[in-house]
């Protein structure tokens, strides 16, 4: 960051009093300028058994599958964000259950959150920003093409619930 988007002076990265890291700040208008990790929230979305991937149309990843997903937006909840990334990125409509997995990614800055869901119908179709969806049987999932390793572990924590026959709830750190 070099200017201030409150005033347009140049900006300084130093501790604000009363604070304990460094931020930009403009020493002109008074304005702190916090820099906070964003949100990736998306669905786990499953129809009879099978989930839900999408192929990515954009980098990073081009090619390869994810769940559905994408920043949340202001103003919106992170189960409308699911929804709207899962509507966006997969053409499906989906009902939100509970939220599924939590994995801080600090080394990007990002959180991502995923909600499991159930697909209400087979009328789905690939979004901008997505190749192809389909629907994948466990057995089936594309493990040495998953785009990210967060889905890859929301993946492995959603059919090992299966498995045992009840769903909870993952958080967890990538390093």
């Amino acid at each position: 960051m070099k200017f201030c988007c409150n005033c347009a002076a140049p900006v300084a990265k130093r501790v604000p009093p009363g604070d304990s890291l460094p931020r930009w700040v403009c020493d002109q208008c008074g304005e702190i300028h916090y820099q906070n990790p964003r949100l990736v929230v998306g669905t786990v979305p499953e129809f009879e058994g099978k989930l839900l991937l999408c192929r990515r149309a954009i980098e990073p990843r081009y090619g390869y599958w994810t769940l559905p997903a994408g920043f949340m937006e202001n103003d919106e909840t992170t189960a409308q964000a699911a929804l709207r990334e899962t509507l966006e990125e997969a053409g499906a409509r989906v009902e939100i259950d509970a939220p599924f997995s939590m994995i801080s990614v600090p080394h990007v800055n990002q959180v991502h959150l995923f909600y499991r869901a159930r697909v209400l119908g087979l009328e789905f179709k690939p979004g901008e920003e997505s190749l192809e969806v389909a629907l994948w049987e466990e057995e089936r999932i594309p493990w040495q093409e998953i785009a990210f390793r967060t889905v890859g572990l929301t993946l492995k924590r959603w059919f090992a619930d299966r498995g045992r026959g009840a769903f909870g709830f993952h958080a967890e750190d990538l390093q």
